[in-house]
This record gives structure tokens, sequence and C-alpha cells, in this order.
């Protein structure tokens, strides 16, 4: 008898506890579902009280309570000020840590820690922080997960920060160099990446497949980025400014390189700033590229090795050096980039065939750089007055060139404007319509000479 009583309160407690459990649980669902359709029509203040009483009592109910929650807390800062405004900030920075810890494989940890450090800096007057803690807070998330600190504006944040503690005698020379390479290095990490994904789509439009909607959505998003890191790469160059300057490098690195001189990492850095500010007719430039070729012979190596033979006048043994970087090359952008690069000298020297070939190298393997068909059609450009024997034919030129630039506009999200602009100037000189008429060649073929060689159609009238 006393174990039959003994299993029948063990039932009963059981099913009482489980009436708990179905009570919470439809409390929760409840609350889950108020809060979000509040969320969704932006009725902020509507779904707090639902929002935080499920956030208090199961954190790790869904992962809405995150996605929302900080929709809800960002309207809370918004409206608020003084104190409250403070612990709404410190309570969406509360939010993210409760994220990471329990959907911790859908908060990558780089990205949620910049993005508390940007909300610390973009309300640091309230939260009376200074430039260094700021700087050590962006410094924690980056040394914590690089890989995923990839938001230009907190990028920009970031090196932005090192400036103004270098310039307030708090962060030396050296920390400000390293740090601007860190961020270059990685905002050119991140472009390769989105123009690896863009240049699928862009291959699918070219084969004539429309994308279907998602890839739409995708497109946009990875041109968004792109135009971001074009934008904040620029605004780093300038908030660098004059402090990386050769009379500055140069002092620095004649100081540092006996310690250095076998440090790749080190060498590339030093070879790549002075080359990039145009530093290269000191001679620590010259002992630079030969210890860094000596050191880690590589793709980057030859290419500045080449650099060097170029200034010399040596144009065929520079030449074979760019091959033998582009040969050592195993990364479809980089080679994309030095295969540009190359084209640039040589489109400067006058050898636009040659020039043509590499920016056509280039083009094939990152299409979404619309630069090269810029540089193409300022070449076809200049070369009108040569490339014709009539004046209609020598004008005609300018019809591809203009076809050149709108190629480069349609693949590179950055250069839309200019390269509208550049078109626009192209076909203002070409033959206009009075012209065609007169000459009554409309819809003809022209073949233009030299080294352009290239078929140009007269438009219909």
């Amino acid at each position: 008898m006393k174990t039959k009583i003994t299993l029948l309160l063990a039932f009963l407690f059981l099913g009482f506890n489980f009436s708990f459990a179905q009570d919470d649980s439809e409390k929760d669902r409840e609350q889950l579902s108020i809060f979000t359709e509040y969320a969704k029509a932006k009725n902020y203040d509507a779904a707090f009280i639902p929002w935080m009483e499920l956030r208090e009592r199961n954190p790790k109910y869904n992962r809405a309570i995150y996605k929302y929650g900080e929709d809800i807390l960002e309207d809370k800062i918004k409206k608020n000020t003084g104190t409250e405004k403070v612990a709404f900030i410190n309570d969406l920075i509360k939010l993210w840590e409760q994220r990471g810890m329990y959907f911790s494989s859908k908060t990558p940890k780089g990205e949620y820690a910049a993005k508390a450090c940007q909300l610390k800096y973009d309300n640091r007057e309230f939260l009376n922080l200074t430039d260094l803690e700021l700087y050590n807070c962006f410094d924690a998330a980056y040394k914590l997960d690089a890989k995923t600190f990839t938001n230009p504006k907190s990028l920009y944040t970031y090196f932005s920060l090192m400036v103004d503690l270098f310039d307030a005698d708090k962060k030396s020379a050296n920390d400000l160099f390293n740090k601007y390479d860190d961020i270059v290095e990685k905002i050119e990490q991140e472009v390769g990446n989105y123009s690896e994904h863009l240049n699928k789509l862009i291959a699918k439009e070219d084969a004539g497949t429309e994308l279907t909607s998602k890839e739409k959505k995708y497109k946009k998003f990875y041109e968004s980025y792109l135009n971001a890191y074009n934008k904040i790469s620029g605004s780093i160059d300038s908030k660098l400014g004059e402090r990386a300057n050769c009379s500055n490098l140069i002092p620095l690195y004649q100081k540092d390189f006996e310690e250095n001189k076998t440090n790749a990492i080190w060498l590339k850095r030093a070879v790549s700033r002075m080359f990039n500010k145009e530093c290269t007719d000191d001679p620590l430039y010259i002992e630079l590229v030969k210890a860094y070729d000596k050191t880690a012979p590589s793709a980057d190596t030859k290419y500045f090795v080449a650099g060097l033979l170029l200034k010399e006048n040596k144009t065929n043994e520079a030449l074979d050096y760019f091959k033998q970087s582009l040969d050592l090359e195993t990364e479809a952008y980089q080679k994309s980039k030095k295969s540009y690069k190359i084209g640039l000298i040589l489109k400067k020297k006058g050898s636009y065939g040659k020039a043509r070939n590499y920016f056509n190298e280039s083009l094939k393997l990152n299409p979404s750089n619309g630069r090269p068909h810029l540089a193409i059609a300022a070449m076809y450009n200049v070369s009108a007055n040569n490339c014709g024997d009539t004046n209609f034919n020598k004008r005609a030129v300018f019809w591809l060139a203009a076809t050149e630039a709108k190629k480069a506009g349609r693949v590179d999200p950055t250069l839309k404007k200019s390269a509208a602009q550049s078109a626009a100037n192209y076909l203002a000189k070409a033959p206009q319509t009075s012209e065609i008429f007169s000459e009554g060649n409309s819809g003809q073929t022209i073949k233009i000479g030299c080294w352009i060689q290239r078929s140009v159609t007269v438009p219909k009238l």
C-alpha cells in the first residue's frame, strides 16, 4: 500500500510539473508571437514588455529574442537621453553578449564585438569614454576574431582612433604604420572575397542567364559592400595623410633595417609602403627590395624587382620579372591586380597593344573590376587620330572607347558615375547623326587599324 501511494504521488508530481511546463511553453510561444508582430510593424514600444519578459524568463528560447531585441533597444537608445539612454546602450551590449552565450554558432565573435565597440564610439560622449579606451575595445575585437571583423565603418573607426592616438603622442609611428598595413590588407582581402562572389553572378549574366530574385539580392549586397570598402579605402589614406610621407618612412626603416633584414613580413610591408608612397628614388628602397627577394622570393618580390628595372629603363628585363611575378602568383584576385598594374606601366610607356593584353587578362581574372575597361577606353581615346584613314573613321574610334567605358560602369559598382561621364565624353567626340547621314554609311562596319585592330558598327539612323 505504501508503494502504491508513493507511485501515485510521484505520478501526480510529474503531472503537476508537466502542466506547468505546458503553460510556460504556451506562454513563451504567445509572447514570442506578440513581440515579433509588433517589432515587424516597427511598434517597438508595444513590443518592449512582452519581449523583455520572454528574454528574462527564457533567454535561449528563440533567436528572434536577439534579432528583434536589437531593433527594440536601438529604438530606445534613439528616443532617450541621459542615464536612461546609457542604460539602454549597456543593455544592448549585454544582449549581444547573451546572444553569443546562447546562440554562439550564429553569433560571429569579431562581428559582434566590433558592433559593441562601434556603439560605444557612436555614443562616446554619453559614455564618457576616451580615445584610448575605445581603441582598446576595437583592438581586442580585432584580435579576438579578425576573420569576422569586416564592417567597413568599424574598420575605418578602428584606424581613425589609431591616427588620433598617434597625433596625441600615445602611439608610435611604428604602431601607426603597422595598423595601417593591418587594415589595408584586411580591406583588400574582403574586396577580393566579395569580388569573387560578384564575378560568378556577372559571368552568369554575361552568359545570357537571368539571375534569380535571390541572386539579385546577393548582387546588390556584394555591390554595396564593395562600394563601402572603396569609400573607406580613400578615407583611410586621407586620414593617414602626410604622416606616412617619405621623410617619415625612410628614417624609420633605416633605423629598423638591420634588425629586420631577414624578416619577410616586415620587409614586405616596408617595400609595399615605400612603393605606394613613391619613395622609390631613395637607395634604401633598393636595399629593401633586394633583401625581400633574397629572404622570401615570391610573386611580390619579382614584381618589385621589375619595378626597379623599369626605373633603369631596362624594359625587357623588367617585363621578364613581371611575367615571373604573374607565374608565381596563385590567387586570382592578386594576379588580376598585378596584371592591371603591369598594364598601367605599359600604357604609360605607350605600349598600348601589350598593355591591353594585360588589362584583358586582369578582366578575365576579376571581371567586376571596371578599371581595366576605363584604361583601354583611354588608350582608344588618345589613339583615335592615329588609327584611321579618314577623319570620320578616326573619330569612329570614340565609339569603341565609349563602349569600353560603359562596360566599366556595368560591371563595377564603384565606377558607375565616372564610367558614365567618360562614355558621354567619348560619344560627344564621335561622329554625330548629321555626319553619318552625309557619309551615307549608317549601319556599316568600320575596321580600325594600327594597334587597335578592332571593328566598330556605325549607329543606324
